[in-house]
């Protein structure tokens, strides 16, 4: 099986024996081939509760939300008393957080090296139009490696970014939905995603890891300077990430502790100021957003997480915390002006395997965004929250059912705010 589905099952450490398979392997002259992927498929309910508050359009349009948005920036669906935005019910079939996978790789040993290629593409499983055949798939992975065990191995190509990439790989909602269900046509929901931690993303880079040095390993590297959220124009450097971490196993305990951060220096064009206006606030002679001139401003973020698991019973715990790193993409809603929105959040989750083999988990979530130095009050997003139930069940060796409850709820900095639920069943297939 492609190396991060393997992460993606054994860090989710839910699918039991079920996915902890290779793909189809297929033996060609000096390479072994391996295609191997997914197919999941998620029948979901969404209710969005009615939001308080009243939008703040000026706010809304600076930061790139819908004028009408109660929370700017808020992953909850609204409907608001005059039933604006969204509708109180979204009925969508779509894929969870992880996409639908065919992923092709490739490996052989050339000259003392390790060599292997991946590609993958991600189909969508449903979509909006009448003819149903106008969504385009996505293209995550694309990259070569070569290495020995006995010095590390060096990557180049697309792959999930380096920072936050074991938050989510531990994330429970991996094999299910999360938060961000809707109607259907997504590409994916979000899972966790802004609401526990900060996207990792699909980065093109050229990264160094390190041999296995008794469960010790870190990874460094360097990434695509233009992916960050907000950012215009080309990067003065590339973006610096990393992360190591370091893996367990005594008796019936295993587990992982892991720290990771990141770095980009974002460009930015000149801005005007964005004031209030009298239908939005009454707050008078105070800017929502600061004029700038064009500038670079340095994002910075780092996160400490932890997954033990002993006797059937799972537990993990993730922290955050950055400067202009923003809330759910890295980057998005980072600045105000020349200042940075400082930001942070995490996530715990429990699980267990019950005698049936079907795991159960529990899950609280949250991202909190500050206001910058100066800045007033508005209906940017203060936070997200979220709390997930899932049940896990492998009916056979390859195929999971899965059901869960996601409560959804964000808050604005003047206290605006919205709430949904959402309501998963499906199944999920590894080959």
């Amino acid at each position: 099986m492609n190396k991060n589905i393997k992460l993606a099952v054994a860090g989710a450490v839910l699918a039991l024996s079920a996915t902890a398979n290779a793909g189809i392997i297929i033996p060609a002259g000096d390479w072994t081939l391996d295609v191997n992927g997914n197919v999941n498929t998620f029948a979901n309910y969404t209710r969005a509760d009615s939001s308080t508050g009243t939008a703040d359009t000026a706010i809304n349009t600076a930061e790139g939300c819908a004028a009408t948005s109660i929370v700017c920036g808020g992953l909850a669906s609204q409907r608001d008393a005059n039933s604006l935005g969204q509708e109180k019910k979204q009925l969508g079939i779509n894929t969870g957080l992880l996409p639908s996978w065919l992923g092709f790789t490739g490996k052989t040993r050339q000259n003392d090296l390790d060599v292997e290629f991946t590609m993958s593409i991600q189909p969508n499983v449903s979509d909006n139009s009448a003819a149903g055949d106008n969504k385009t798939p996505l293209f995550r992975q694309t990259y070569l490696s070569f290495g020995d065990k006995s010095w590390g191995s060096i990557k180049l190509g697309k792959d999930i970014g380096i920072f936050a990439s074991d938050a989510i790989l531990n994330d429970m909602t991996l094999l299910g939905v999360g938060g961000g269900a809707g109607n259907s046509g997504a590409s994916t929901t979000l899972g966790g995603i802004g609401s526990g931690y900060i996207y990792a993303a699909w980065k093109g880079q050229i990264a160094y890891t390190t041999p296995n040095m008794n469960g010790f390993q870190a990874t460094v590297g360097i990434t695509n300077p233009n992916q960050l959220a907000g950012a215009t124009g080309n990067q003065d450097r590339y973006g610096f990430e990393g992360k190591a971490s370091y893996s367990f196993a005594a008796n019936d305990v295993t587990g992982k502790v892991w720290v990771s951060g990141a770095t980009y220096d974002a460009s930015v064009a000149s801005t005007a100021g964005v004031a209030y206006v009298a239908a939005d606030s009454d707050t008078a002679g105070v800017n929502y957003v600061a004029a700038t001139t064009g500038s670079s401003r340095t994002v910075s973020v780092a996160d400490i997480g932890a997954n033990i698991n002993v006797a059937g019973f799972g537990a993990t715990g993730y922290y955050y915390q950055g400067k202009g790193a923003g809330t759910t993409l890295l980057g998005a809603n980072g600045w105000s002006g020349a200042n940075k929105r400082d930001s942070d959040g995490g996530y715990v989750q429990l699980t267990y395997v019950l005698p049936t083999k079907t795991k159960i988990g529990a899950a609280y979530g949250v991202s909190n965004l500050d206001r910058a130095s100066g800045e007033a009050a508005s209906s940017l997003v203060s936070e997200n929250e979220r709390y997930t139930v899932g049940a896990y069940h492998p009916l056979t060796k390859h195929l999971n059912l899965v059901a869960e409850f996601n409560n959804v709820e964000s808050k604005a900095h003047n206290n605006n705010k919205t709430e949904s639920q959402t309501y998963s069943a499906g199944a999920i297939l590894f080959f």
